[in-house]
This record gives structure tokens, C-alpha cells and sequence, in this order.
């Protein structure tokens, strides 16, 4: 999402830019990308991580080359992850003329060695690195000796302060059986990273505390890594806690893109329990939407959020603080309603177009 709404606010302000990336040519983006497009055919998917990483990156280099040949390629190859970052420094290595610049959003908790020597090479070699906030600039410097430029998030405010009809939100919450229920909403699927297992427990905790049994609705789950274990895991965990997959917690699964502003309207609440994150993408989209939010006391957050002011904010893995939160939103009209309010002045402060004019500075400066 930063990746497209940036090369589209670049393109509005008139920059010469172009997204490439893996994908099927034939069939697109899972949006429209109103900015020059260009994907290169991704490779069949094998069976482990590290197969796939290490495809994905011949597979992107082989295109970067192909555009180097047909003197099409950019002069900055703006990466964002560990898998463009390896491609665009492979072909700068090899001699093409090119400036390669990281975004690092997040460090992953990776446990095999080619993969953690692949995140490795790809935050060293870049000849420049961004982050997205003070915690992962001052990380980098701590943990690998590196400098990094802090360059701001973004939300299209606009597209989520529109207000579904009472008969869209009504539609919604019908057809998970949240009529009447309190409704938290999740983005991002089910995995480690999210702390997906303290937000189901807090779920069952919740339940005991109110009259009618809440409802979680998940969005997401399509990812490049595996997460079938912990999925899994966290599903089979269900009964024990006296929920029910389909009734007490329903997967929504990765829905169109359009979808996503309305079903942020027709929750009552919006939780984001993450135990490691860069700098969370959805809460911005969640205070535009006007969702009263819970996010954990992570440092990245503290940095654009103050705690019971513009979102309530618990302790990483405290499953009791969850719910005990949680249960404030479902009783309190008036703390929703300030949490509301507050949380639209936040994301109105988070433009792309501010996004797009900090990363100006830096292409100015490389070019």
C-alpha cells in the first residue's frame, strides 16, 4: 500500500516514476494503480520460504536486467523489501548505473540463516536507507551500524471518511451475524506478528464481561510468508475458549479494495494488538474511518499516538489489558465518541502528497 500510493502521488506531482514488480502481467494489481506500471512475471510457488525469496529474487533481477538492456531502467530503484533490495543491488553490482535507495518498514524475526542473511545484506547494501519512524531509524543505528532519513507514513484520508447509508453498515454486520453484537475488527490476518493468539483470548475474556457475545471479524491473510502453523494453531484454539469460528470469530479472508472503508464503518471498534510492527498502515486508515482503536504500547505507535486520547493502548501479549479495553469501548458511548474525533485529527496529518514531497527531497538529493 505505501509502495502504490506513493508512486501514485509522485505521478500526480508530476515525478517521472513507474512501480515495477512481481506479479501476472495478464492480470494486474489487485487494484487500480493510476501511476506507470510494470510487473514481471513471478515464478511458480515452491515449497519453502527461502525457495521462494530466492526465485522471487532471480525472477525480479532477470526483469531489472531485461530493462537495462532495453535502456529503460530508472536511474533510483526505490526498494521496499528484502527481496527488490537483493535484485536492484545484484544489478548494481554487475555494473548498471543505479542508485539503489531501501525503505526498511520492519525487520522480520527470521530464523534461518540464508533468510536472516538476506535481510542482512538487504539493509547493508542499499547505497541509501529510509524508515517510516524515529524507533526503526534509531534501531538500525543501534543493531547495524547504519544511518537512515525518516520519512513519514501516509492515509488517503478521504477515501475512508465517507460514511456508508445505515443500510450498508446494517448489510455488513448482517452478514456475520454482528446485528446487536459488539463488533472489533482486525486487519491483517491471522499471524504472529499481529498477536492474533492474545486478541482471541481477549475475545473469550470480553465475552464474560458483556451481556451478548462480541464478534471478531478478521480481513487479510494473504501473505508471502507461511503462516499456516500459527493459523492453525490459533483456530484450534476456538472451542477451548468457548468461541466459534464462523459465529464468535469470522475470517473475511483478503477482500476487494473497495470493500475496506465500510467495514471499518460498520465495526464498533478496531484492535491491532501487534507485537512487532513498522508502523501500522491500517490504524492510520481505522482513525480516518472515526473507529475508536487499540493498539498495543509498541514505541513506533507512541510516536503519532497519545495513549487515552487518540486510541487506548495496552500492553504487548496482556490478554486481561486487551479485553479490559476492549469492554470500555463496548460500555462507553462517550469515550468512542472522543476517540472518534481525535482520531480524525491524527490521520489528516498523515498525507501522501506530505509522504511524496519528503521523498522528493531525498531523490533530489541523490540525483
Amino acid at each position: 500500500m505505501h509502495t502504490l500510493a506513493l508512486a501514485e502521488e509522485l505521478h500526480r506531482q508530476g515525478v517521472a516514476v513507474e512501480v515495477i514488480a512481481l506479479g501476472d502481467p495478464r492480470t494486474g494489481f489487485f487494484r487500480r494503480v493510476d501511476a506507470p506500471l510494470h510487473l514481471i512475471p513471478s515464478p511458480p510457488p515452491l515449497e519453502t520460504l527461502e525457495q521462494r525469496v530466492a526465485a522471487a529474487i532471480d525472477a525480479l533481477t532477470d526483469g531489472l536486467r531485461s530493462r537495462r538492456a532495453a535502456a529503460t531502467l530508472p536511474h533510483i530503484l526505490h526498494v521496499q523489501d528484502c527481496i527488490s533490495a537483493r535484485a536492484a543491488v545484484r544489478l548494481r553490482d554487475e555494473g548498471a548505473p543505479v542508485f539503489v535507495l531501501r525503505t526498511v518498514h520492519h525487520v522480520d524475526d527470521f530464523t534461518t540463516p540464508d533468510l536472516i542473511e538476506c535481510q542482512l545484506r538487504s539493509i547493508l547494501d542499499p547505497d541509501r536507507l529510509l524508515v517510516v519512524s524515529r524507533m526503526w531509524r534509531d534501531l538500525l543505528a543501534a543493531e547495524y551500524g547504519v544511518e537512515a532519513t525518516v520519512v513519514t507514513n501516509g492515509v488517503a484520508s478521504s477515501r475512508f471518511t465517507v460514511e456508508p447509508t445505515a443500510e450498508e453498515i446494517a448489510a455488513r454486520r448482517a452478514r456475520i451475524g454482528a446485528e446487536g453484537r459488539f463488533l472489533v475488527l482486525t486487519v491483517g490476518g491471522i499471524e504472529p506478528r499481529k498477536g492474533s493468539d492474545h486478541l482471541v483470548r481477549a475475545m473469550a475474556l470480553l465475552r464474560e464481561r458483556l451481556d451478548r457475545s462480541p464478534v471478531l471479524a478478521v480481513i487479510g491473510g494473504h501473505s508471502f510468508q507461511d503462516h499456516r502453523a500459527y493459523r492453525d494453531g490459533v483456530l484450534a484454539s476456538l472451542p477451548g475458549l468457548g468461541l466459534e469460528l464462523g459465529r464468535d470469530v469470522v475470517l473475511l479472508g483478503t477482500l476487494p479494495d473497495d470493500e475496506i472503508p465500510g467495514w471499518y464503518h460498520a465495526a464498533d471498534a478496531f484492535a491491532f494488538p501487534s507485537v512487532n510492527e513498522g508502523f501500522g498502515l491500517v490504524v492510520l486508515e481505522a482513525l480516518a474511518a472515526g473507529t475508536p482503536t487499540v493498539v498495543t504500547d509498541l514505541p513506533v505507535f507512541r510516536e503519532y499516538l497519545k495513549a487515552g486520547h487518540d486510541a487506548l493502548v495496552v500492553q504487548a501479549g496482556d490478554d486481561q489489558d486487551l479485553a479490559a479495553q476492549l469492554d470500555r469501548l463496548a460500555t462507553d458511548p462517550a469515550l468512542r465518541a472522543s476517540l472518534t474525533t481525535a482520531g480524525r485529527l491524527v490521520a489528516a496529518r498523515f498525507t501522501w502528497s506530505a509522504c511524496a514531497s519528503q521523498h522528493r527531497v531525498v531523490y533530489d538529493e541523490v540525483l
